[in-house]
């Protein structure tokens, strides 16, 4: 079934989406979310496009990077949204190398049937439950990722949590709410990103971002409690 998925892009090498591995990152269609905030929008649809790879081009070129390359991590999009995502993860451990995904937790069932074959998951937390909607334009989201953060945490997969900070959608006092939260949680590696403007179709959340920028020094208690704490520039 995997040899018939088209896969929206291909990152061949990335020092950034796998933590202290050389990895490629393989984007996949498809989310059931609409952040406003989103650096890909492009791939929130699950319809192909031309410029489409085939599943078994990136198998070939991964075999050939055999040696050079620790893992390879799924993204998207939202990469539970493929049904084929099981297979193609399990063909990449077949070559040998670890496997990462970053998600939104979208489908936390799928996520559980999943995170057996996984050794590392970025998962997005974007907000306090109730305040998912502001953020994800979907009613429900924000239970559906909270559950997929007790799969991870049951899971025993290495993971971080991550949240990507827009100033219209995240309040000082919302975000140390949200990291306190976590800590309580058992949440222990937490990065913060700054939103990026660049690639969002949302015309009004990306002025609001340009005219009011993060504060990132505000940020840095939030820093409190988690063994690993990050600020990033924006990866949404």
């Amino acid at each position: 079934m995997a040899e018939a998925a088209r896969v929206a892009g291909l990152v061949r090498f990335s020092t950034v989406d796998y933590p202290d591995k050389l990895s490629a990152v393989v984007f996949l269609r498809g989310c059931p979310w609409r952040c406003g905030y989103c650096h890909n929008p492009h791939l929130q649809s699950a319809r192909g496009e031309a410029g489409d790879l085939r599943w078994q081009q990136v198998l070939e070129f991964l075999g050939r990077r055999s040696g050079l390359l620790d893992a390879v991590v799924f993204s998207g999009g939202e990469p539970l949204a493929d049904p084929r995502l099981p297979e193609m993860v399990r063909a990449v451990r077949g070559l040998g190398l670890l496997v990462g995904l970053h998600t939104g937790g979208a489908w936390p069932h799928r996520l559980a049937r999943l995170a057996p074959l996984l050794d590392w998951i970025g998962l997005d937390i974007k907000a306090a439950p109730a305040d998912y909607p502001a953020v994800t334009r979907v009613e429900g989201s924000g239970a559906a990722a909270w559950a997929s953060l007790r799969v991870v945490l049951d899971s025993g997969r290495a993971f971080e949590c991550r949240t990507t900070v827009h100033p219209a959608l995240h309040t000082r006092a919302k975000l140390a709410e949200l990291a306190r939260r976590l800590r309580r949680c058992g949440v222990r590696h937490y990065a913060v990103q700054d939103f990026r403007a660049d690639g969002c179709a949302d015309a009004e959340l990306a002025a609001l971002a340009r005219a009011n920028p993060v504060d990132r020094a505000a940020l840095e208690p939030l820093a409190a409690g988690f063994e690993r704490f990050e600020l990033r520039p924006g990866r949404e």
